[in-house]
């Protein structure tokens, strides 16, 4: 009687609803989705919904998205409430693999972060930084701090790096404007970090004494335990050498001359003849850059002079390898150059042990400890031209270059920048020799601006990976056109001084004088001899240039115009000669130290993680005759 009382009790149980499944779906995913799969296949009670959550989890780790997809349509529609959540989380993620940021963020917000298990929680955490998309926001920086504590090993610090990274993108009016709770000691910590960063970045071993300070001022923070990985390069940073320099230029041949300025402003730096300029306002005719209100800023300090050792090499005369190692033999610690760049190429494959500030680039840039990359091109000029104008709002811009190779280095160059900044494929036009734009003014046919789309596909950022959680790249959207986007609200022209003189007139036939399209050129139309008639016909037009021919130093640029004879082309490679110089003696801090920047006579200049040198330029605008900075 017994045993058959206890038979009734256990089917009477059974009968009562599914059994508790004993796969824990609040774990971390160990096994392959096949393995799932064949789970779910041979389970039919509640742990058959456990092994399907699972193998979805595992799909998508494994990039497996569509496939991912059906297992999601396949979900019964009772669920408990643990699974729920899971199933949250999940569809989310989904939904972030098809682009839909706005589905995918509204089902975050149903999730019960308190119900979730720490491994689950660190997975919300990654989805709500793939919400953001990379724009910074109080809601990131708490989602990366939320994060931390919950990963361990490569996983925490890359959650370290991308905190820090996303920090040091804050301008200082972002930074201050930030309101956060007094109860946020770990977010008030990383903020007081930014400032210890920012306050001692130009000095290597004041960032060591201060970074070492704000560790035990907060020595719970995780950076204090862990510092981002830029920051903790500096721990090693020692000056480097510049006891021996080998200057290497082309000192015969079509380059001689262009090497020539360079080794001059190399040579007065070195001297300290930089200093030597008397401090009077340069003439109006030697001075074009300089208009009446604006103030000249100083120069970016120089040594007086040095006792380095100098040795010039001509790579024109023997194959570079063998130049490199002359340098090497005679006992360079650095060696400045080579210029060309078939010879940098050359140079960055030849794994040499010395120091190399290269003055130029190669086309495809190699990430090599001891080079850095300094050069005055055209892409770095379009470059920054992209960051001006997207920061004075510009959305719709038109790229008018010349239809030729150098036409196609500018517009790769400024689309893949602006690309980068979240902007569509810009448009562009092309317009031919000076002959022919002077038959387009005597028709008057005018330009209309119409140019078509840059066929140009962005560079697709990394997925996104922490915790075992894999957002896939996002897809780059369509390129907008004229028609699809509004009309073109501004135009980068990259001319020489006479095609600007014709092509200027040219937009104002076909659009009207006051159109509101903003134009921007390139330095390539800013030349010496430009009349008050010039100046006024630019009404409006802003044009960048190098700090020396933008009124930064009258004195030494007055002295260097007349030097080259009112070349600018020449001075602004004597102002590159300048500011190697610099970077040479700044070489370790430039390419170990993050957020290092040289206030220089061709840009305020800073590396990034390739040490490319950027240039960031002053811009000036035509006004009522005079030329004033623009801001």
């Amino acid at each position: 009687m017994p045993v058959l009382l206890a038979g009734l009790i256990l089917a009477a149980c059974s009968g009562q609803g599914p059994q508790t499944s004993n796969v824990n779906i609040q774990g971390p995913v160990t096994g392959g989705s096949d393995y799932y799969l064949q789970q779910v296949q041979q389970s039919s009670d509640d742990s058959r919904t456990d092994w399907q959550l699972l193998a979805i989890r595992a799909l998508m780790k494994e990039g497996k998205y569509p496939k991912a997809g059906q297992q999601l349509n396949q979900l019964p529609s009772q669920l408990s409430d643990t699974q729920q959540q899971e199933l949250l989380l999940l569809k989310s993620q989904f939904l972030f693999s098809q682009q839909n940021v706005p589905g995918a963020t509204q089902l975050l917000n149903q999730v019960k972060v308190d119900d979730l298990s720490k491994e689950q929680q660190a997975r919300y955490y990654g989805l709500q930084i793939a919400a953001a998309q990379g724009k910074l926001s109080l809601v990131l920086l708490r989602a990366y701090i939320a994060q931390e504590p919950l990963l361990s090993g490569d996983d925490r610090q890359k959650n370290i790096d991308a905190t820090w990274q996303a920090l040091t993108q804050m301008t200082l009016q972002e930074a201050s404007n930030l309101v956060i709770n007094a109860s946020e000691n770990t977010l008030q910590g990383w903020l007081d970090l930014l400032n210890v960063w920012r306050a001692n970045a130009q000095d290597g071993e004041m960032l060591k004494s201060a970074l070492a300070d704000w560790q035990t001022r907060y020595p719970q923070n995780p950076a204090a335990k862990t510092l981002p990985t830029p920051l903790s390069q500096t721990q090693n940073f020692t000056k480097a050498s510049t006891s021996t320099i080998a200057l290497l230029l082309p000192l015969n041949g079509q380059a001689q001359v262009f090497a020539g300025a360079i080794e001059k402003g190399f040579n007065d730096a070195k001297n300290g003849a930089l200093n030597a300029a008397p401090q009077h306002a340069a003439s109006p005719a030697a001075q074009p850059a300089t208009a009446e209100g604006a103030q000249p800023q100083p120069a970016a300090s120089a040594p007086p002079s040095s006792s380095a050792q100098i040795k010039v090499y001509d790579t024109s005369s023997q194959p570079i390898q063998q130049v490199m190692q002359q340098a090497q033999q005679d006992g360079a610690t650095i060696v400045v150059g080579p210029l060309l760049k078939n010879e940098v190429e050359s140079v960055a494959n030849s794994q040499t042990p010395l120091n190399v500030l290269a003055l130029n680039a190669p086309e495809q840039i190699q990430n090599h400890p001891n080079i850095c990359y300094f050069a005055l091109s055209p892409e770095e000029e379009a470059r920054d031209a992209a960051h001006h104008m997207w920061d004075q709002g510009k959305r719709q811009p038109l790229l008018l270059v010349p239809r030729s190779s150098f036409g196609d280095r500018v517009v790769n160059a400024f689309t893949e920048a602006w690309q980068k900044l979240g902007g569509s494929a810009p448009l562009q036009q092309r317009f031919g020799s000076t002959a022919e734009l002077k038959q387009g003014i005597n028709s008057g046919a005018g330009i209309t601006l119409s140019g078509t789309p840059v066929n140009m596909q962005p560079a697709e950022p990394q997925s996104i990976t922490i915790a075992g959680l894999t957002i896939p790249s996002p897809q780059p959207s369509a390129p907008a056109t004229a028609s699809e986007g509004g009309s073109v609200d501004s135009v980068y022209i990259v001319s020489t001084q006479d095609e600007l003189q014709l092509i200027k007139p040219m937009i104002a036939m076909h659009t009207g004088s006051r159109s509101g399209i903003a134009l921007y050129a390139s330095s390539r139309s800013y030349q010496a001899g430009a009349g008050p008639d010039f100046r006024l016909e630019m009404e409006g037009l802003q044009f960048s240039d190098i700090p020396l021919l933008s009124g930064r130093n009258p004195a030494l640029m007055q002295q260097t115009a007349r030097s080259f004879n009112n070349d600018f082309s020449l001075v602004r490679l004597y102002a590159m000669g300048i500011d190697a110089w610099t970077l040479a003696n700044s070489f370790n801090q430039v390419r170990q130290t993050p957020g290092f920047t040289i206030d220089g006579n061709t840009g305020k200049l800073s590396a990034n993680q390739d040490c490319m040198i950027n240039r960031t330029l002053p811009w000036n605008q035509y006004h009522q005759g005079e030329i004033v900075p623009t801001y």
